[in-house]
C-alpha cells in the first residue's frame, strides 16, 4: 500500500481522477488529522506522516495475528486499532493533542481496561474514554441515537481514578483522548470485545458488506454508518405497519409513522446532521437500491418500540465512473442520490 506524503494529505480532496483506494486513504487520514477539532484541540500532521491507518483494517493483518494472544504493541499519539490486545503509550516529549480510535466488528462491544496509568492530573494531563467517536466536531452515535447524554459518554480518569478501571462501549466504536506533558509518563490499557446480540449503532470497517439490523420491541433509533460513497441494496424490510416507499420531499415523509427506515448522506459523521435522502415505511421482500455519493452514508431505523423491526441490506463502494457521473451534475448543496 503506498505511503501518503504530507503534501498529498493536504491536497488529496482537491485532486481529480484519483483511484478510489487512494481517495479513501486520503479521506480517512484527513478525518484523523482533524478528529479533535470539536474539542478545541489540533493535531500535528507530523504525528501521522509515516502512519497508514488503513493497514489496521487489512484482512491479512487479522489473519497473521489470529494466533498471537494477546496482541501487544506501542500506541502512537494518533492511532487506530481494530484488534483486541494490550497497548502502551509512553511520552517521549510533551504530547498534548492525542486520540486513539477503536473499532470492532458490527456485532461487538469494546471494553477498555486500564492496567497502569502514570499521568499528572494536577499538572494538566488527562485521559478520557468516549463512548463512540468524535470526528471533526461530529459524534457517532448522534445525541439522538445514543442512550446517554453527551457528557455521560465521557469517562475521565482524573475524576474517577482506578475506581472505574473498565469502560464498555455501547456499540462497536470507542475512543480515548489524552494529554501528557512529562516525558516518561503514560499508560497501559487492554481492550477486549464481547458479543452484541442486537447491534444498534455501527460503523462499518469495510466499504462493502451485508448486514441485518434488528430492533426488537425497543423505542430507539439505530444507525449503520458507512464512511464511503456506496450503493445500498435493501433486500428485506419488516415493519409493524404498512404505508409507502417514497423519496424524501419537503412535505412528504414517513416521520409520522413511528416505525421506518431512512437513508442519509453527508460529509460528516453525525446522522442527525446528514441529508435525508429516502424514507422506507412499507414492509417488502425484494430489491430496492440507492446510490449515495456522499463521503458518509447511513441506514437508520426509527422504532416506536411496539414492533420487531428488521432491515437487511447490502452495500458496495461506488466505482470511479459512478462518482464522476455524480460530480458531473454539479449539485454542491448535497450529495447526489439516485435509485
Amino acid at each position: 500500500m503506498p505511503k501518503i506524503s504530507t503534501a498529498e494529505r493536504t491536497s488529496c480532496r482537491d485532486k481529480a481522477g484519483m483511484s478510489p483506494n487512494f481517495k479513501l486513504q486520503c479521506h480517512f487520514v484527513l478525518i484523523l488529522l482533524t478528529a479533535l477539532k470539536g474539542e478545541s484541540r489540533y493535531l500535528e500532521a507530523q504525528e501521522a506522516a509515516d502512519y497508514d491507518p488503513f493497514l489496521l483494517f487489512g484482512a491479512n493483518l487479522k489473519r497473521d495475528l489470529a494466533g498471537e494472544q494477546p496482541y501487544r504493541r506501542a500506541l502512537r499519539c494518533l492511532d487506530m486499532l481494530s484488534l483486541p490486545g494490550q497497548f502502551t503509550f509512553t511520552a517521549d516529549r510533551p504530547q498534548l493533542h492525542c486520540a486513539v480510535f477503536f473499532i470492532g466488528e458490527p456485532e461487538e462491544f469494546i471494553t477498555i481496561h486500564y492496567d497502569l496509568v502514570s499521568i499528572d492530573c494536577q499538572g494538566g494531563d488527562f485521559l478520557k474514554v468516549f463512548d463512540g467517536w468524535i470526528l471533526k466536531g461530529e459524534k457517532f452515535p448522534s445525541s439522538q441515537d445514543h442512550p446517554l447524554p453527551t457528557m455521560k459518554r465521557y469517562t475521565d480518569f482524573c475524576e474517577s481514578g482506578l475506581t472505574q478501571r473498565s469502560v464498555r462501549s455501547s456499540q462497536n466504536v470507542a475512543m480515548v483522548f489524552f494529554r501528557i506533558h512529562e516525558p516518561g509518563n503514560g499508560f497501559t490499557l487492554t481492550t477486549k470485545t464481547d458479543p452484541n446480540l442486537f447491534p444498534c449503532n455501527v460503523i462499518s470497517q469495510t466499504p462493502s458488506g451485508r448486514f441485518t439490523l434488528v430492533v426488537p420491541h425497543q423505542h430507539q433509533n439505530c444507525s449503520f454508518s458507512i464512511i464511503y460513497p456506496v450503493a445500498i441494496r435493501i433486500s428485506d424490510l419488516t415493519l409493524g405497519h404498512w404505508h409507502g416507499l417514497q423519496l424524501k420531499k419537503p412535505a412528504a415523509s414517513c416521520g409520522g409513522t413511528g416505525d421506518f427506515v431512512e437513508l442519509l448522506g453527508g460529509p460528516g459523521l453525525d446522522p442527525s446532521k446528514m441529508m435525508p435522502l429516502a424514507d422506507l415505511c412499507s414492509p417488502f421482500h425484494g430489491p430496492a437500491q440507492m446510490k449515495i455519493s456522499c463521503d458518509n452514508a447511513v441506514v437508520r431505523m426509527v422504532s416506536s418500540g411496539k414492533h420487531i423491526n428488521r432491515v437487511t441490506f447490502e452495500y458496495r463502494q461506488l466505482e470511479p465512473f459512478e462518482l464522476e457521473a455524480s460530480s458531473a451534475n454539479n449539485i454542491p448543496e448535497f450529495c447526489l442520490s439516485s435509485l
